[in-house]
């Protein structure tokens, strides 16, 4: 009787406070076995994985599946008038694709027939129910593991790879995560899309992935272009779905970053409606990804490694409204970050609290008088930029912290003094990097030895962010996106890129001292439309082909200055490969060469950040008037930039 009222007890309260679970000794959690699947259960949450692949096949939430399943090839339309208890005549939808939730590097391959290898690694018979977890595990040897966007027939990556999920007491959800290795002896891996994906029941309608994106999309209001729905990853750690008829939530939950790929400026996708007929709600965890520039994953033949993605928390709860339901997630959010790293997981690649180490110190920024305090700084613990192996024949890569996702990151905000602490810091070697809102540029600081367990104090560190000379003008504010320009908050609508045409037909012209940067400078700089007929399709935004756009910059010097001017440009969306530069009318070398990232196609307002710089001969400006010509050239009108930042100086 007592085990049943603390049953009854966690449902009813469970409804009155989203996922609250207040009796910790609940019902114990058992594991039971078939040929083809495990099945875990604690009263709340039943969850079975397939011992052939390492997908979650069924996740049921107080007796209700939340996955799309899928019963047969051919499509099959759930029936008017709810599930079988009340309706005889009622089958389960069909997604096409990979249903339920699943690893896009599971335990599967595509070329050649060795099983997967299913075990017990938390046997819940063996510690009183408190926890249960199994592992499927799959040897690479001679194929391929792998499958998704960017992979080829035959698979992805030879790589090891062992999927686990983890079943806690009285826990609303499952932990999964994916150990991947790589022996010296296989041959070099080049990871493509790598990620966990849900794919959720039909009643889902409420999508939640950030504090733009919360909102009503139900199926009937599918919207075809999907990038519409992206959001940073760090700065939104719960993200998921609710249904408001049902009032149930399904939810992502990242306890920690270090095993994500881009660090805190990273832009992906949390969620969106499947693109087939279905239109299925999806939850996407993207460690590495092509989207906005992408990140690297590479391996190199004779290079051993190891990473451990995960634990990612697997959350259901219930709530009066979307927006309860989704403020609880957040809240389990922070107390999963506060258990990490998870006292149960044994591997040894994943050390734990007491092998772990707290990186602090104290930045100074001099030669910034017009900071009197740091202002979003970030600091963080990182490989140091390398050189990313390639396939034969393949141009070279170089990657930092922003396009890696081999290593593990580790990044914490620091405070307006400079101080800041990084906690759970795995041991290693690193380089630190750290950047603010106002500075241009970032702090390095390289060889950094974190030890096991040995906390770590590093000081002062004195930050002189680079200056080529005084300062003519400068447009914007250094802060990694467009987020100040005009209109950067309308990003998300795919149409956006044609606006530009008809806001400023004549193009921009910016008189540094009157005009405002919120109002006359366009977030974008792109080719400049002229076909009436021009549409944006969804995944290849606008195509139609635009006219060379100028960008002018006029400005007054009381005296022509001597030296070395340099044109200083932050960049933080690249669709053109090159970028034109006049000084009163005369040209000097611009920018080539540049590398998309495809922001303004996927419409946002922030990928790859990096600078780029424009010398010439300051003889060029003179006393009175000037003015500077940026332009971009004629081609589809995806083809252009979004600024951070531009700084005109002057050497003396």
């Amino acid at each position: 009787m007592k085990k049943l009222f603390c049953y009854l007890l966690i449902i009813a309260m469970s409804g009155i406070f989203p996922g609250m679970t207040s009796c910790t000794s609940g019902p114990r959690v058992t594991l039971t076995e078939d040929a083809e699947t495990y099945t875990m259960d604690n009263g709340i949450v039943k969850a079975r994985i397939s011992k052939v692949t390492g997908d979650l096949v069924s996740f049921r939430y107080q007796d209700k599946e939340l996955l799309a399943t899928r019963l047969s090839p051919e499509p099959v339309q759930a029936a008017e008038g709810g599930e079988p208890a009340d309706n005889p005549n009622w089958r389960e939808p069909v997604i096409t694709g990979h249903a339920h939730g699943y690893w896009s590097h599971d335990v599967m391959g595509v070329k050649g027939s060795a099983p997967a290898i299913p075990s017990v690694t938390i046997d819940p018979a063996k510690n009183g129910g408190k926890r249960a977890e199994v592992s499927l595990k799959a040897i690479s040897k001679d194929r391929k593991m792998g499958t998704g966007p960017g992979a080829a027939p035959d698979g992805n990556v030879t790589v090891d790879v062992e999927i686990r999920y983890t079943l806690e007491r009285a826990a609303p959800g499952v932990y999964t995560y994916s150990i991947f290795r790589h022996p010296a002896d296989y041959p070099p891996a080049q990871f493509t899309e790598a990620r966990y994906c849900a794919k959720l029941a039909p009643f889902f309608d409420w999508i939640s992935v950030d504090r733009e994106v919360n909102r009503h999309y139900p199926k009937d209001l599918f919207v075809g272009d999907k990038y519409v729905y992206t959001a940073n990853q760090s700065e939104n750690p719960a993200f998921g779905w609710s249904g408001t008829t049902e009032h149930i939530g399904f939810f992502f939950i990242n306890p920690s970053m270090e095993y994500m790929g881009g660090g805190p400026t990273k832009v992906e996708f949390l969620g969106h409606r499947d693109t087939n007929e279905e239109a299925a709600p999806c939850v996407l965890n993207y460690w590495r990804s092509s989207h906005y520039g992408g990140a690297e994953a590479n391996i190199a033949a004779g290079e051993t490694w190891e990473k451990i993605i995960g634990p990612m928390f697997i959350y259901a709860n219930t709530g009066g409204d979307p927006q309860s339901i989704y403020e609880d997630a957040k809240k389990r959010a922070v107390e999963e970050a506060a258990k990490w790293p998870y006292e149960w997981l044994s591997d040894a690649d994943y050390p734990k609290a007491g092998e772990r180490a707290t990186v602090s110190g104290q930045l100074t920024l001099n030669n910034e008088p017009g900071l009197a305090a740091f202002r979003n700084l970030n600091v963080g613990l990182t490989a140091g930029e390398y050189r990313s192996p390639r396939q034969e024949n393949a141009p070279p890569a170089f990657a930092n912290w922003q396009r890696d996702a081999k290593f593990y990151q580790f990044w914490t905000k620091g405070n307006e003094d400079g101080t800041f602490e990084i906690t759970n810091v795995r041991p290693g070697k690193y380089t630190l990097y750290a950047f603010t809102d106002g500075a241009l540029g970032e702090y390095v600081h390289k060889n950094i030895i974190v030890e096991p367990g040995k906390p770590l104090n590093l000081g002062e560190l004195n930050w002189t962010p680079l200056r080529k000379g005084r300062t003519i003008w400068d447009i914007g504010v250094p802060n990694r996106n467009a987020s100040e320009f005009f209109m950067a908050e309308k990003r998300r609508d795919p149409e956006i890129s044609l606006e530009y045409a008809r806001l400023f037909p004549d193009d921009v012209t910016y008189v540094v001292g009157q005009s405002d940067f919120s109002k006359d400078w366009f977030f974008q700089h792109v080719p400049h439309n002229e076909d009436p007929e021009a549409k944006s399709a969804p995944f290849f935004g606008v195509r139609a082909i635009g006219r060379a756009t100028p960008r002018r910059i006029v400005f007054d010097l009381p005296e022509a200055p001597e030296g070395t001017a340099c044109l200083r440009i932050a960049i933080c969306g690249t669709g053109t490969r090159s970028l034109a530069v006049e000084v009163n009318g005369k040209p000097v070398d611009g920018l080539d060469n540049l590398s998309g990232d495809g922001v303004i196609t996927r419409h946002g307002s922030q990928g790859i950040w990096y600078e780029r710089e424009v010398t010439f001969d300051a003889s060029l400006l003179l006393a009175g008037t000037n003015t500077l010509t940026l332009t971009v050239p004629e081609g589809p009108v995806n083809n252009g930039l979004i600024y951070d930042y531009l700084r005109l100086e002057v050497s003396r």
